[in-house]
């Protein structure tokens, strides 16, 4: 009965930390990282590098200005000079510093998505950026480069659907904050603290062992959540805006892939070091055979 008992408590404490984990996760990264402008801005500000988001800006920014000339025979030669141009601007700093300050202000779409009434979409305004490059081109001479029209031109990163979706879900981990991380912690030590009162040494590393399993298990569920949302959040994102938009939720939930692996680690850790010294401590407590001695 005791064993029964001992399993189904192991299977409860599974389950347990499978909802709990990715829970804690996501409610801590909603209030720590979402909900604050500076590690919002810190997290994003890298992909001014990268290639695809250059790709984005690069694209959005000649194809509207191009939109706005005629040139005939000129079209093609000077739509390709003009996105040379810009392409060659965003790999300068007057680009990480455009860059930044468009997700800063991007920032307010986020938050008024979650605090909203309806859909509005969340996306970044690449208005300051645009404005960065007019000037740049216009002062290196570029050719039709004060042609360049300075208007709200969007990266979409979550259509109006998605983000009534979010701040659906996100009310409650933004209520949340940390307690559910903290909530996980103690459950742990008070498992694990139980079972060493009730069975000793021995209990408390059975306990630990399934902790540590259950740490596994919320980690594989936590990283499974992140892939599916990644891909239902580019589902609706139009196909131009898609890289640029996988490269940025790709950088917001950078911290989420790390903690999935920091706490599959750790949990893999208390499993198997718990079992190992459970092993090492039975093979002690058996005494050794003297030689000879018949089998009975």
């Amino acid at each position: 009965m005791r064993t029964y008992l001992s399993v189904a408590l192991s299977a409860v404490l599974i389950v347990l930390l499978a909802v709990l984990v990715p829970l804690s996760a996501l409610s801590a990264w909603v209030d720590l990282e979402i909900d604050d402008t500076d590690r919002y801005v810190a997290a994003l500000s890298p992909l001014a590098s990268d290639p695809a988001v250059q790709s984005t800006v690069t694209d959005l920014i000649t194809d509207e200005a191009m939109k706005r000339l005629d040139l005939g025979p000129l079209q093609e030669a000077v739509e390709e000079l003009l996105r040379g141009a810009v392409q060659s601007f965003t790999t300068t700093e007057s680009f990480q510093n455009a860059w930044d300050l468009a997700n800063r202000t991007s920032h307010e779409t986020v938050t008024e998505a979650l605090d909203g009434d309806s859909g509005q979409a969340v996306t970044i305004d690449l208005a300051p950026v645009i404005e960065q490059v007019k000037q740049d081109l216009v002062k290196d001479g570029v050719p039709f480069a004060e042609q360049i029209p300075v208007q709200h031109t969007d990266i979409t990163l979550l259509s109006a659907d998605r983000a009534d979706q979010l701040r659906d879900n996100a009310g409650w981990l933004r209520y949340s904050s940390v307690w559910p991380a903290i909530g996980t912690l103690v459950l742990l030590v008070l498992v694990v603290g139980m079972a060493a009162v009730r069975s000793g040494l021995r209990g408390a590393l059975f306990a630990t062992a399934v902790a540590g399993a259950g740490l596994v298990v919320g980690a594989l569920v936590l990283r499974l959540v992140v892939a599916v949302g990644r891909d239902r959040v580019l589902d609706e994102v139009p196909a131009a805006d898609r890289d640029g938009a996988a490269a940025v939720f790709d950088a917001l939930t950078d911290s989420l892939r790390t903690t999935v692996w920091a706490v599959l680690l750790a949990g893999a850790v208390l499993a198997v070091g718990a079992v190992v010294t459970r092993v090492l401590l039975n093979r002690r407590a058996t005494p050794p055979r003297r030689t000879g001695q018949p089998v009975p």
